[in-house]
């Protein structure tokens, strides 16, 4: 088995882990959305005068639709829809009549899910000099030969790593990196549960494995459920067929640069 695997499974079931990797992903979840209030203010005219095409303009100029409907994000992307599709709207307008003005207010506001969070927490992680140094912009990044992560958005890394690492991935970057005249590129996943989603995040990041003609380390930075012992996929997968792969826990990530 690969060593740093080993060591992040060790880890997992040895030590504090939850309470350590909590500095990575401090999933505390956020306070309720701010609510503009004029906007607010058109969403009760509308709800007490029953004008659904109002109602329906006024709640899609908030940040948060406050019922999950597959048809909603089409009116959202294309208003003119609104008036061509009354039953459509009728059919919205009864659920939000039943719930009443209180409920659709706390509905509205509600903090944004916390595995919508995670993503930008690792990045914020690493810029507290995590890795032992401060992550570099890009012009930094690509003028220099030394010791380097790189500070920049998913797209960017891709980018980069498209033009100078032979990176053929369709996705963006969590992960640049350049230690002893090595670069290394990853994904780095936060896997909260067992399930669908979470196995599609799994093979979100072991698909750099399978790249070839890649001029760099690719790494898997994962964390979670995924190392609890167990007859469950996710184990079976990282200590059979991923077994010599290099998917570390953020935990460990240093000291698996450090050695490169």
């Amino acid at each position: 088995m690969n060593e740093w695997l080993r060591l992040s499974i060790e880890y997992a079931n040895q030590r504090s882990y939850l309470d350590d990797l909590f500095r990575v992903y401090p999933t505390i979840p956020e306070g309720i959305r701010e609510i503009d209030e004029e906007v607010w203010a058109e969403v009760e005219a509308a709800f007490h005068a029953r004008d659904n095409e109002a109602l329906i303009r006024s709640l899609l100029r908030l940040k948060l639709f406050p019922i999950k409907d597959a048809y909603v994000a089409y009116l959202r992307r294309d208003p003119t829809a609104i008036e061509r599709n009354p039953k459509t709207v009728q059919r919205l307008c009864g659920r939000l009549y039943e719930m009443g003005l209180s409920e659709l207010y706390r509905r509205c506001s509600e903090p944004k899910e916390t595995n919508r969070q995670i993503g930008p927490m690792f990045r914020r992680w690493l810029r507290k000099g995590a890795l032992g140094m401060q992550p570099v912009d890009l012009p930094t990044f690509a003028a220099s030969d030394e010791d380097a992560v790189l500070d920049a958005s998913d797209a960017e890394m891709a980018d980069f790593a498209r033009q100078h690492l032979g990176y053929e991935g369709d996705k963006g970057l969590d992960f640049v990196a350049r230690f002893r005249g090595q670069y290394v590129i990853g994904e780095a996943k936060f896997l909260t549960d067992f399930g669908g989603h979470q196995n599609a995040q799994f093979n979100d990041a072991v698909r750099l494995f399978a790249l070839e003609g890649l001029r760099a380390i690719p790494v898997a930075i994962l964390d979670g459920v995924l190392y609890i012992p167990g007859r469950h996929k996710l184990y079976r997968l990282i200590t059979t067929e991923y077994r010599d792969a290099n998917i570390v826990s953020a935990l460990v990530l240093r000291e698996f640069l450090y050695q490169l």
